[in-house]
């Protein structure tokens, strides 16, 4: 009998681990429709003549939109197999392509030209309903096949190869697009760039077709409302946790959305110089992705929340203080990007560490449904500050940008010392255990930074 029992977990431990494999594989597909699709929403709309106060509410849309729909996605985990859910959502995802390809078509044509930025705004707000279906189910899923005290890493690792993938494919469609520009074509370039998108999501989602799920039965107590939550918020970590993301998406609102518009409208930077600063903050974020990982596994989720968020408040403020592309890829790129990675990482792990695995689709829904209403609000009220503020001594971006970098740290001042670490990790002596960490752990020689770079590449042409 205990050998029947060794021989079913050996097996589920070797399904877990070719569903991890096959994640990774399916990541790369998904960042190839985000490199090519996602990266240039906001430079298709800007490209059809869509106004600054409109691109900032294709981020406000969607802030709103897709929390929303991960609660009706969170609730049809209670009916359907999360891979049912996954596989019928992607599917009708992949399709929205179609019609953002004809709204470029009809600018080309010059067809409704004046109503084509609602009709994309429409078509993209669908194509946010759709994508976020999917994340309760998703988030639940991989939580099941990752081993909760590699969590860090295995992340890491999936992070590392699957933005790698996104960022070289996103700058070599940037230089595309200012050839396709050059030659008077540019409309054509975003009609291929968007059919590329619409490619690599099918093949994401016949990769997801043959992923293992394992079993998971929702009870009905495991069930708790959107009311409840609220209620209850203040009294738990997860609870207060989800109160801090709510807040501080606010404040990154209030600004994030206008990057594009800074870049390419007011300093008049082409695609190729706007998607190299964009990407620099990734690839700065690729090159320590492993040692955030690593580091929370060690020393706990909320400690590299702690020091990603000593840094992450000011980057709006640095995008201001000068306009050349060299600075701007050395500072507000380099720090983003170092401690964004820091906090994406740690935010998605902080949940997995304070919610139980069946209520986590539930939990994740409402945790982002707060966090798409501080978007929605910032997003919004970025774009009424964009659209009002009127002066001649100081550009409006550059006041829209400082405010949001102060509302960062307000919510990081008042929440941060709310949380806790609840799994058990090692104590952190200050900079002298950092400084430890590094030099034991996680400074990788240059033959070793090669090494990884090769195994990336050899992995995916292997793929």
């Amino acid at each position: 009998m205990k050998k029947e029992v060794i021989e079913e977990k050996l097996s589920e431990n070797e399904l877990k681990k070719k569903a991890r494999k096959n994640s990774i594989k399916e990541g790369i597909f998904s960042s190839g429709k985000s490199a090519f699709g996602d990266s240039f929403i906001s430079p298709f709309a800007i490209a059809i003549n869509t106004s600054n106060s409109m691109v900032a509410m294709l981020s406000s849309i969607a802030g709103l939109l897709g929390p929303i729909s991960q609660i009706f996605g969170s609730k049809l985990m209670e009916v359907y197999p999360r891979k049912k859910i996954i596989l019928k959502a992607i599917l009708l995802e992949s399709l929205i392509w179609i019609p953002l390809i004809l709204i470029a078509i009809l600018f080309y044509l010059q067809i409704g030209t004046q109503t084509l930025p609602f009709f994309l705004l429409l078509t993209y707000s669908i194509y946010i309903i759709l994508l976020n279906i999917i994340s309760p189910a998703w988030f639940s899923w991989i939580g099941d096949i990752v081993d909760k005290k590699r969590r860090g890493r295995w992340f890491s690792k999936r992070t590392l190869i699957t933005r790698f993938v996104s960022a070289i494919l996103a700058l070599s469609s940037s230089f595309f697009l200012d050839y396709t520009k050059k030659q008077n074509i540019i409309i054509f370039g975003f009609i291929i760039l968007f059919s590329l998108a619409f490619i690599c999501r099918i093949l994401s989602w016949k990769s997801f077709k043959s992923q293992y799920e394992p079993k998971m039965k929702i009870k009905k107590e495991d069930h708790f409302s959107f009311f409840q939550f609220l209620i209850t918020a203040p009294k738990s970590n997860f609870g207060k946790f989800s109160l801090f993301r709510a807040f501080f998406s606010f404040s990154i609102g209030i600004s994030s959305p206008l990057v594009a518009v800074y870049l390419l409208r007011t300093l008049k930077f082409n695609y190729s110089t706007y998607m190299i600063i964009v990407l620099s903050g990734t690839f700065f974020s690729l090159s320590i992705m492993e040692l955030w990982g690593k580091f929370s596994d060690k020393f706990g989720n909320y400690k590299t929340l702690q020091i990603a968020c000593i840094f992450v408040p000011i980057t709006p403020i640095l995008w201001v203080i000068s306009t050349s592309p060299i600075y701007l890829i050395l500072v507000p790129s380099l720090i983003g990007g170092v401690f964004w990675a820091g906090f994406t990482l740690s935010s998605g792990n902080f949940i997995y560490d304070n919610v139980k695995k069946e209520k986590r689709g539930m939990a994740i829904s409402y945790h982002n449904m707060l966090i798409g209403i501080g978007t929605f609000l910032g997003a919004g009220l970025g774009a009424f500050l964009i659209k009002f503020i009127k002066t001649d001594s100081i550009e409006p971006m550059i006041i829209i940008f400082i405010i949001g970098g102060l509302a960062r740290m307000t919510s990081v001042f008042f929440f941060m010392p709310m949380l806790r670490e609840v799994a058990k990790t090692k104590k952190l002596n200050g900079s002298i255990g950092i400084r430890e960490f590094i030099r034991q752990e996680t400074i990788p020689t240059m033959q070793e930074e090669i090494h990884q770079i090769a195994s990336i590449k050899n992995y995916i042409s292997k793929k």
